[in-house]
């Protein structure tokens, strides 16, 4: 039987919706061996952040190594990396290791609004990371600040920002809608040649923590079964709107979506 593996980089949600948590439980429920690495430590529930201790690169570095020179993997996804030595650190590490399918998710704030990417790490994002993703996944407030575009509303616009990031060095680029308004949802996918738009109906819910974290996880695991890019956000997309579309209803705040529901819900 083939093991398919996927590597996680990212931070600790302790209240289970987001980052490596959210991650670890999108990899097993479709097929994919999680791993992780941990780079940052955070006291989180549905309504907020409400501390971070960053993990020491060099300790990021020892997790890196031990992973990969071991049980390898075949696709990294990540997430809060919170600082720049951090991100130089995680480059280095894809670079020495030569890892081909890394999907970038550059998570900057929380779903309450804390910030989770210091301000003098997005220059990093751009120069150490963008170049090395297969894959790269902002929303659209993240794109804003990636492209320097100062509003990203219309399909026209998110088309703009898809060509600077993938001038900046990224082989494809998915614009994700979710922050904007209408009744459906269009993600626009780019990959040089060609735009593919995926749209499914908006769902009124306030239960949408770790979406962003759950849609990257999802196209990682795709990758590293061999899927293409194409069909890896395809069932990404699917994923997180089956993950929305189901809500657990827990929490007080921005509760997590539904990793079960793509295989329970939606295949019964």
């Amino acid at each position: 039987m083939a093991v398919y593996k996927a590597l996680t980089i990212a931070g600790s949600d302790s209240g289970g919706g987001a980052g490596i948590q959210a991650d670890i439980k999108t990899f097993q429920e479709l097929g994919v061996f999680g791993m992780s690495v941990l780079t940052a430590l955070t006291a989180q529930n549905t309504n907020g952040v409400h501390g971070v201790f960053a993990v020491p690169p060099e300790f990021v570095a020892q997790q890196l190594d031990a992973v990969l020179s071991d049980l390898g993997t075949d696709a990294v996804k990540t997430g809060m990396l919170f600082d720049s030595s951090i991100i130089r650190t995680v480059a280095d590490k894809l670079k020495e290791y030569k890892v081909k399918n890394y999907v970038l998710d550059p998570v900057m704030i929380a779903k309450g609004g804390a910030p989770l990417l210091l301000e003098e790490a997005v220059a990093a994002v751009k120069e150490h990371l963008l170049p090395l993703s297969m894959v790269v996944t902002p929303n659209l407030p993240e794109a804003e600040v990636l492209t320097g575009m100062k509003r990203i509303e219309t399909i026209e616009e998110m088309k703009e920002a898809a060509y600077i990031l993938h001038a900046g060095g990224a082989a494809n680029v998915v614009i994700k809608g979710g922050h904007g308004t209408g009744p459906q949802v269009t993600d626009l996918l780019y990959d040089g040649d060609t735009f593919t738009e995926m749209t499914a109906d908006r769902f009124d819910t306030p239960h949408t923590h770790g979406t962003g974290c759950t849609f990257a996880a999802a196209t990682a695991a795709g990758l590293a079964q061999g899927m293409s890019v194409s069909d890896a956000v395809k069932q990404a997309k699917a994923f997180i709107t089956a993950a929305i579309t189901h809500p657990l209803g827990i929490g007080s705040g921005h509760g997590p979506t539904n990793h079960w529901a793509y295989n329970r819900c939606e295949k019964l």
